[in-house]
């Protein structure tokens, strides 16, 4: 079989989270040796995605492209097939296939509760009632994006006996992590658990640890708790693994499916007149509603009921 995946890092102003992901392909060329996996990124490192796109597709036959990417906002919806548009139009004797993201999916839930967990014995075992627990993802100004941090916190309240379960954000939404904090004291929480909604290390994890520990002198009555990353947990490898035994037609779950924009006719319209950045979709019978990629818009969403 002529394949070659090529797995599609977000991409990092530090190169400790760029070289992260290098390691991830590294251990699942091991895991999967007799595959041909590749690797580029979006932004912020050497290899981007038309170099990326270009090396796959110079083995011709078919090119998977999986995106090592936690959410659907803008880089996964409109640039990342924008650049396979292109490539197809370079390298027309390959097959380009673009894969759905890992997405707020079970397996990514269970890695976010054992995190919960580890973080619960750090903490010595507190009574989870009063102990609050904050998902806290990079931030978009799309809302679906958004939504599911959201809807996996909305897990969290429902699996576990935490009587309080936010969500805050690093950046270009609110609420941020302090907002968050501050509910969280004003409710009678004695801990709180912060998970971060990360793949890899960045200079978004490394601002979250600063915070944290502003937070400790800010609030010396509360104890803090923060989780890892998600880095090299047997999760991830298996979602990504789904996603090409997906593309060959051996997995059919949602799950693993393709993504929803691949060939969407909407976005083929867009592209048409010009208007790449921006996915509208107005017909009812259509199952996903795109927000523009504006990192100057920003979404309210103050707490997340119980």
């Amino acid at each position: 079989m002529n394949e070659t995946i090529l797995l599609v890092g977000h991409g990092s102003r530090d190169a400790h989270g760029n070289d992260e992901i290098e390691a991830f392909a590294a251990q699942w060329r091991q895991r999967q040796p007799h595959w041909r996996i590749e690797v580029c990124f979006i932004e912020f490192a050497d290899v981007l995605l038309d170099q990326g796109l270009d090396r796959a597709a110079r083995h011709g036959g078919k090119v998977i492209v999986v995106p090592l990417v936690l959410n659907a906002a803008g880089h996964v919806k409109m640039e990342i097939p924008a650049h396979i548009a292109e490539a197809r139009v370079r390298s027309p004797a390959a097959e380009f296939v673009y894969m759905k993201h890992l997405g707020a999916v079970e397996p990514i839930f269970q890695l976010l509760k054992r995190n919960l967990s580890q973080v619960m014995k750090s903490l010595d075992m507190p009574d989870p009632h009063t102990t609050g627990v904050i998902l806290l993802g990079r931030g978009s100004s799309d809302k679906v994006a958004n939504g599911e941090v959201a809807k996996l916190a909305r897990w969290m309240f429902e699996e576990t006996d935490h009587d309080l379960v936010d969500i805050a954000f690093t950046g270009i939404t609110y609420p941020r992590v302090e907002t968050s904090v501050q509910r969280h004291a004003k409710l009678g929480m004695t801990q709180i658990a912060i998970l971060p909604y990360y793949l890899y290390t960045g200079t978004l994890i490394e601002r979250i640890k600063r915070q944290v520990d502003a937070l400790r002198v800010q609030y010396p009555q509360l104890r803090f708790g923060l989780a890892n990353y998600f880095g090299f947990e047997e999760e991830v490898f298996a979602l990504v693994e789904q996603r090409v035994r997906a593309a060959r037609g051996e997995d059919v779950m949602p799950a693993a499916g393709m993504m929803e924009c691949d060939g969407c006719k909407y976005r083929a319209v867009a592209e048409e007149h010009g208007h790449g950045h921006r996915h509208d979709h107005a017909a009812p019978h259509v199952a996903h509603d795109h927000a523009p990629h504006d990192h100057e818009h920003h979404t309210h969403a103050h707490g997340l009921p119980a």
